[in-house]
């Protein structure tokens, strides 16, 4: 693995584990075993291996989110897409955890990010459409656009709200999947009879996970 690549997932994982504001350059060099130096060859600070990580979860959120058509709109498929979900919050929870500092000492990130969650709007309308197509949900559109934007707004703060309910809280795989129980809880009651059959199906799964996990 190049040297730069090494750089990036060492501080995804350091970042991860302390927290982005708790580590600095010199602690993923030395995590690394390398001199400072040899870090600053391939990044002149910080702010640059968080953009090359940003640009990582922007690719997956256009990889994991693209929407399923109706052919594929099953239990199995809706598991899947829901794995997805907590793979992205799991693999950069940092990001999410530290979402308006990082953004607010950034311009040029925030408008990297502002771009990738309109990308990520889009999806997950095309997905709730498909969903209402497979007669899953019964919204009009309006509605669908109300339930995109608060699935966004759980999703994107629900570890920022976790970590700020008592100090020092832990973020674990646990608390991920009770984010994901929460997502299921307000789609639930917009359901059809064939779609909240679908939903207590994975709830059994995730509800499972979280003990697995405790």
């Amino acid at each position: 693995m190049k040297t730069r690549d090494r750089i990036i997932l060492a501080a995804l994982e350091l970042f991860n584990e302390s927290g982005e504001p708790n580590i600095t350059t010199n602690h993923i060099a030395a995590h690394l075993g390398i001199s400072p130096g040899n870090l600053y060859y391939h990044f002149r600070n910080k702010e640059e291996i968080i953009h090359s990580i940003f640009d990582q979860y922007a690719h997956d959120l256009r990889i994991h989110f693209q929407p399923l058509d109706l052919q594929q709109i099953t239990a199995d498929n809706l598991l899947a897409y829901l794995d997805s979900v907590f793979m992205l919050m799991w693999r950069y929870r940092f990001f999410y955890a530290n979402l308006p500092d990082i953004l607010r000492r950034d311009a040029e990130l925030q408008q990297k990010y502002l771009l990738a969650q309109e990308g990520l709007h889009q999806n997950i309308m095309a997905m709730m459409k498909s969903f209402r197509a497979g007669d899953l949900l019964a919204l009009d559109d309006t509605e669908l656009g109300a339930l995109v934007n608060t699935l966004k707004l759980v999703v994107s703060s629900w570890i920022f709200y976790q970590s700020a309910q008592a100090p020092g809280a832990e973020i674990t795989k646990s608390v991920i999947y009770q984010g994901v129980l929460q997502i299921l809880a307000i789609v639930r009651p917009l359901t059809t009879d064939k779609g909240r059959d679908y939903v207590r199906e994975l709830e059994a799964h995730y509800c499972e996970q979280v003990e697995r996990n405790s």
